[in-house]
């Protein structure tokens, strides 16, 4: 099918993650204040939206922390510059499963499962304009770790998503992913006019190649909106390619830690690349407000207001 080019885009960006990453890198923020700072800055950078997890301000660990998830959300509410606050939901289905001979029971150090309203408890007390919906159950390359999102806590969480307010953002790992988040829309949970994010070259999900990313887009309704990213060296090559294949884009240190080869960005640094990438191809970047006009979204109050 020919590519119809996105000529108005808006910047995600993926401010820290929950990945191993808090050593590898000095600008991975880890306490609710560098997030929140990090955040601003890359709104003044050009994002119009921030993707954020919280980690342990001690260890960087991820967290669930419900307190960490507050403090972010206010400090990025009250800050000088508007953004659209997005805040994972991802965490809590964290399976880590024993030896191949002895599989159960599963290792707890690395496992954290726990039920649907508790996964989306930072969820209803924030109310972030945007929180993530992982579409599918994923094997990950860390070891014998599971992403589990099984069909019923989906359906449970995207109907809390839908009843909250809150628009789900797809993050969709493979095909399959897709094919299931169509089915949630014509199960009336999600609301027709869905948000996809296309997570490419994640390890063991849909590998990073073009051929794959078109089949990805093409298994996206023309009447939903999306973005795409991929990790490393490829983030930015995926700026151009999610624009000409008529999405958005996501950049950040959740996906990449460096600016060029041997020097580590910042997020506002990345997105500022994007930014520069994207108006070189001919298109424009919009702000908030037009990414809440186009998705339907409503600006919150600070929590504590």
């Amino acid at each position: 099918m020919p590519l119809t080019m996105n000529r108005d885009v808006f910047i995600t960006c993926a401010v820290t993650g929950s990945g191993g990453t808090q050593d590898r890198s000095p600008h991975v923020p880890r306490s609710p204040e560098q997030i929140a700072n990090s955040a601003i800055d890359a709104a003044k950078a050009g994002a119009a939206v921030v993707h954020c997890h919280v980690r342990d301000p001690e260890t960087g660990a991820p967290s669930r922390d419900l307190g960490l998830y507050r403090e972010v959300t206010d400090r990025v509410r009250d800050a000088d510059v508007d953004v659209v606050l997005n805040l994972t939901a991802g965490m809590g289905g964290d399976m880590v499963f024993g030896s191949t001979e002895a599989p159960l029971p599963v290792n707890a150090a690395g496992t954290d499962m726990v039920g649907a309203t508790e996964r989306m408890a930072h969820i209803a007390e924030c109310l972030p304009e945007i929180c993530t919906l992982d579409c599918g159950t994923m094997n990950f390359a860390e070891a014998d770790y599971v992403m589990t999102n099984t069909p019923g806590m989906l359906r449970a969480m995207g109907q809390m998503m839908t009843d909250l307010g809150v628009k789900p953002e797809i993050e969709a790992f493979d095909t399959g992913h897709l094919w299931f988040a169509k089915e949630l829309v014509k199960e009336g949970i999600l609301e027709p006019n869905a948000l996809v994010q296309l997570c490419m070259g994640v390890p063991w999900g849909a590998p990073n190649d073009l051929n794959t990313f078109m089949a990805m887009v093409n298994n996206v309704p023309d009447d939903w909106n999306w973005s795409a990213f991929s990790l490393g060296r490829d983030q930015m090559a995926y700026v151009a390619a999610a624009v000409l294949a008529g999405g958005n884009v996501r950049v950040g240190l959740e996906d990449n830690l460096w600016l060029d080869k041997g020097v580590l960005a910042t997020n506002a640094q990345l997105v500022e690349r994007a930014v520069t990438i994207i108006e070189n191809m001919g298109a424009r970047v919009i702000g908030p407000e037009a990414v809440r006009e186009r998705l339907g979204l409503v600006k919150r109050a600070p929590v504590s207001s």
